[in-house]
């Protein structure tokens, strides 16, 4: 029986903390009366500032644990930091709405804790079994979620959907694991990106006798490793809503609480997607070329069915559900130049645009959920007419993420879309960019709708009119400081995505 080293504790330490923290907050909840259940919620963020020290100390012995089933690299590093800040600004987002709708229980701060320890273990795992882990770790947190409001018809309906849906795709995910086992006997992504690998010493002809040369010859059936790939492709794509699988996302969006959609539509799908970047990109690089297909084609639809979508929405949740099915069409985009060209360029893009859309994306959704007051009964664009001149700061905020989200300059929405864009013009994915880019004008016509809506059109605003509480500011004043800095001072960021994008030596594979 293989024992568990101090080492490998360490480098899971973040994950460690906040499994500890949620089970506290949990053990804790039945003790504290109503009018003090908003200690939870402190004591939440606690475990994040928390796991944010693990995550210092986890970056200074970097290597596999638990016999390469998990590993602490730049990779895992960055998605983490990621995590613990969707985790924090969740929190500080919905501490007021909690109070406000009498949902102000302790479980929601637990099971926010436990799905970012999924979405932590999904990005830093290394073995398929693993992955499948985190991924349930944080479904099963999320399902809950989207019913928290447990006596609105619509919470329900949105945790039924998500839940019934998820299960159907996390069955492809898993089937898939099992085919890649069939295939190739083992579920280990170094082990599967080695397979077929061969390393010859002292080619003739190629001048001297230490050179290495790499000859990459397919192990196992094409056909079932194919049929491998595309069982996974399913059950992640699921995850972070592309076409054809985001027909959950508007419902669900709509339906669950809006602090949790806002937590859904950023932290279980930047998980998603570096599980998506360490599976495909790394376990299956050498193979990368060949299923490139399917991320460009995945990439189209998903960017146009999404804005298209978007243009004839009339709730704000609605409208910002399909911006976000949109911007994962983005992201494929950068995977796609992944896929194509160098590996390098196109998962820093991708990595770099993960983390402003966490920023603008949360930002909107919290202050939506403000705005439409108790039981999210104002949430029509039309609530918002004359927004600016009851709440200045409150429209200039919105502004801020909605003008980001269409990818106006000196934002961090500008220079994540540059970013990634240039990585398709380098990997000679020319039409693809052609059509990204026509996606993202027409973005920028329902993003200014709504600006239009509180600035421009006469009439009293309908949207809640109580005052800003300072935890909500706080989530805000990160936010929009964050959209700022990123799109005008990007370097230290861009320079973390360049080292996170190669942790491991399999991601460098020709």
């Amino acid at each position: 029986m293989t024992s568990v080293n101090t080492i490998d504790i360490l480098r899971v330490l973040p994950e460690a903390v906040l499994s500890g923290f949620a089970v506290l907050v949990m053990v804790l909840d039945p003790f504290l009366p109503p009018r003090q259940k908003g200690l939870l919620a402190w004591l939440s963020l606690a475990g994040v500032i928390a796991a944010e020290a693990a995550l210092f100390e986890s970056s200074l012995s970097p290597g596999p644990a638990f016999n390469g089933a998990v590993s602490a690299d730049p990779f895992s590093f960055y998605f983490i930091f990621l995590f613990l800040l969707v985790a924090a600004l969740t929190v500080l987002g919905s501490t007021d709405y909690l109070k406000r709708d009498g949902i102000n229980r302790g479980e929601f701060y637990a099971l926010v804790l436990m799905a970012t320890v999924g979405a932590c273990f999904m990005a830093a795992s290394t073995e398929l079994i693993m992955v499948f882990i985190g991924l349930e770790i944080s479904s099963i947190s999320t399902y809950i979620l989207a019913g928290f409001r447990r006596h609105d018809a619509r919470s329900n309906e949105a945790s039924l959907k998500y839940f019934l849906l998820g299960s159907f795709a996390t069955a492809f995910f898993l089937y898939g694991i099992a085919f890649v086992y069939g295939v190739t006997g083992t579920t280990k992504l170094v082990a599967l990106s080695q397979q077929g690998l061969q390393i010859v010493d002292g080619a003739q002809g190629t001048g001297g006798p230490h050179q290495v040369l790499s000859v990459y010859h397919p192990v196992g059936d094409p056909g079932l490793v194919w049929l491998a790939m595309i069982l996974m492709f399913v059950g992640l794509a699921f995850k972070v809503s592309t076409v054809p699988f985001q027909i959950w996302t508007p419902d669900v969006y709509q339906g669950a609480p809006a602090p949790v959609t806002a937590f859904l539509s950023v932290g279980p799908k930047a998980a998603a997607f570096a599980a998506v970047l360490r599976i495909f990109l790394g376990g299956f690089g050498l193979r990368r070329m060949d299923f490139s297909v399917v991320w460009i084609a995945s990439a189209v639809l998903t960017m146009s069915l999404g804005n298209l979508a978007a243009l004839r929405q009339s709730n704000a949740k609605r409208l910002l559900a399909y911006s976000a099915i949109a911007h994962a069409g983005y992201v494929l985009v950068g995977i796609s130049a992944a896929a194509v060209g160098g590996v390098g360029e196109g998962t820093s893009a991708v990595l770099f645009y993960l983390l402003a859309y966490s920023l603008m994306n949360l930002g909107a959704f919290v202050l939506i959920a403000h705005l439409a007051g108790a039981g999210e009964r104002r949430s029509e664009v039309e609530d918002y007419v004359g927004l600016a001149y009851k709440k200045p700061g409150v429209a200039a905020c919105l502004t801020v993420f909605l003008l980001s989200l269409g990818g106006l300059p000196t934002t961090a929405g500008f220079l994540a879309k540059f970013y990634v864009f240039r990585a398709a013009v380098h990997s000679h994915l020319i039409l693809l960019t052609v059509i990204a880019v026509l996606n993202g004008v027409v973005s920028v016509y329902y993003y200014l709708r709504l600006v239009v809506v509180m600035y421009m059109r006469e009439g009293e605003t309908n949207v809640s009119t109580a005052v800003v509480p300072w935890p909500l500011r706080a989530a805000l004043a990160v936010s929009v400081v964050g959209i700022f800095y990123l799109g005008l001072f990007p370097n230290a960021f861009l320079s973390l995505a360049n080292l996170a994008a190669s942790p491991l030596p399999y991601l460098n594979r020709p």
